[in-house]
C-alpha cells in the first residue's frame, strides 16, 4: 500500500497531539512529510526535528501544489480554519480540520471588542452563511472533509455507541462537560481570535459527543432527530476576584465568556446539558453521562483513575507529564495513561487515514461539524438575548 503523505498546518499543541497519534496508526504507511508555520519557523524546525519531519515552510501553496501531499491536516488558530479547508479542498486535497471549523472573527466596520460589542445574532447569522460556503465547497469535492473531534473516538463514548445501537436505546437527557483553568494559549480571552470563549473552545467537545449519540441512536431507530430549540446562561464567574485571589487561574477573559451552560431541546422532546467553565481548578474535568430508557452510561474521559500518584516533592519529575492542566505533582493526582488513546486521538487519526487509504466516509464529517457551529452560535445568541432560540 501506498503511504499516506501528510502536511501539518501548525506547530502548536495540537500538532504534538496529532503528530503523536500518527505514530499510532496501524495497517497503513503514514508519514508526515512538512510542516507548515507562517508564524514561528524556529519552532517549527524544533518541531519537525523531534518528529522526523523532512520539510519546513511558512508558505502554505508549497503544499497545495506538492502533488505527493495527501492531507492537508489543519491545526492553526481557529480563524484561518475555514480560508485553508476552502483552499486545500480547491487544490484536490483530503482534509482534517481541528475544531471549530468556522466562527465569527469580526468585520472591518465592527466596534472593538467585538466580544461585547457585536449583536451575537449577526454572528449567528454570519457564521451559517460561511458553513454554507464550506458545505458547497465539500459537496463539490472529490476529496474528504474529515472533523478532528477526538470526543467521537473516545473508548468510553464509542463503547456507548455500541450498545445504543444494540438495544436500539431512546436517550432521554444527556450531560456533558468539559472544564479546567483556563487556556495556554495567549489569545484565548480574545473573540477575534478564538471566535469565543470557554463554549466554543472547550464546550465544543462534549456538544460533539452528544450530538453524534444522539445521532447514533435516530439511526438505530431508524427515526430523524434534529436540535430544535437553544437554551443558554453564560458568564465571567472571576470577575469579582482580586488579582491575588486569581494566582490560581490562568483565563484571562478580555471580551469571550469564561462559564457556559446551553440546554439542547430535540425533535424528539428530549434534553442534553453542555458544560463548559475555564475557572475549574484540579486537571481536565471532561465527561459525557447518558440517560436511557433502559440504561445509564457513564462516559468519564478525563480525569481518568487508572494510575494515581502521591508525592512529596517534584524532584526528577519535570520531564514526566502528570496530566493536563495540572501545575503540581505533589499529594494525591490522576495520572493521564495512555492519553491519546482514551481521549480518542489515535482512533481518531486511524479512521481518518483508512478513509483516504480504502475511499470510505469518516465517522466525524462534516455534517457533525455544521451542527456543533451552529448550537454554539445559537446558544451565544440565546445568552445574549435571554431567550430561547429555536432552530
Amino acid at each position: 500500500m501506498n503511504t499516506i503523505n501528510i502536511a501539518l498546518i501548525g506547530a502548536g499543541y495540537a500538532g504534538v497531539l496529532h503528530a503523536n497519534a500518527y505514530t499510532k496508526v496501524c495497517k497503513i504507511p503514514v508519514k508526515i512529510k512538512t510542516v507548515v508555520d507562517a508564524y514561528d519557523l524556529e519552532k517549527a524546525d524544533r518541531f519537525a526535528k523531534t518528529y522526523g519531519i523532512e520539510n519546513v515552510t511558512v508558505n502554505i501553496e508549497d503544499v497545495l501544489i506538492d502533488p505527493e501531499i495527501d492531507i492537508i491536516d489543519i491545526i492553526t488558530p481557529p480563524m484561518s480554519h475555514a480560508d485553508i479547508t476552502i483552499k486545500a479542498l480547491k487544490a484536490g486535497k483530503n482534509v482534517i480540520c481541528e475544531k471549530p471549523l468556522a466562527g465569527y472573527f469580526g468585520e472591518v466596520e465592527d466596534e472593538k471588542p467585538i466580544g461585547i460589542k457585536v449583536p451575537k445574532s449577526k454572528m449567528y447569522k454570519r457564521v451559517i452563511e460561511q458553513m454554507d460556503e464550506i458545505k458547497k465547497v465539500v459537496e463539490a469535492s472529490d476529496t474528504l472533509f474529515m472533523y478532528a473531534e477526538n470526543t467521537v473516538y473516545c473508548p468510553s463514548v464509542t463503547k456507548s455507541a455500541e450498545i445504543i445501537r444494540n438495544k436500539k436505546s431512546k436517550i432521554l437527557f444527556m450531560k456533558g462537560e468539559e472544564s479546567l483553568r483556563g487556556s495556554s494559549s495567549p489569545v484565548a480571552g480574545y473573540w477575534d481570535k478564538t471566535g469565543g470563549g470557554s463554549l466554543i473552545r472547550i464546550g465544543c467537545h462534549p456538544l460533539s459527543g452528544i450530538l453524534w449519540l444522539k445521532q447514533v441512536e435516530a439511526t438505530a431507530r431508524n427515526e430523524k432527530i434534529n436540535v430544535v430549540s437553544v437554551t443558554a446562561d453564560m458568564g465571567n464567574t472571576s470577575s469579582s476576584l482580586t488579582q491575588y485571589e486569581k494566582r490560581h487561574l490562568t483565563c484571562k477573559a478580555y471580551d469571550v465568556e469564561e462559564f457556559a451552560n446551553v440546554t439542547l431541546t430535540f425533535s424528539d422532546n428530549t434534553k442534553a446539558i453542555v458544560i463548559a467553565s475555564d475557572n475549574v481548578l484540579g486537571g481536565t474535568k471532561n465527561y459525557i453521562e447518558i440517560y436511557a430508557n433502559d440504561g445509564t452510561l457513564m462516559c468519564n474521559i478525563t480525569p481518568a483513575d487508572n494510575l494515581k500518584a502521591y508525592f512529596l516533592d517534584q524532584e526528577r519529575l519535570e520531564k514526566v507529564e502528570f496530566a493536563e492542566m495540572l501545575p503540581e505533582k505533589t499529594g494525591w493526582n490522576n495520572l493521564f495513561v495512555c492519553d491519546e488513546i482514551l481521549r480518542g486521538y489515535v482512533y481518531e487519526l486511524q479512521d481518518f487515514i483508512e478513509c483516504v487509504a480504502y475511499g470510505r466516509k469518516p465517522v466525524s464529517g462534516f455534517g457533525l461539524a455544521y451542527e456543533t457551529i451552529k448550537v454554539i452560535y445559537a446558544a451565544y445568541q440565546s445568552a445574549s438575548e435571554g431567550r430561547r432560540i429555536e432552530l
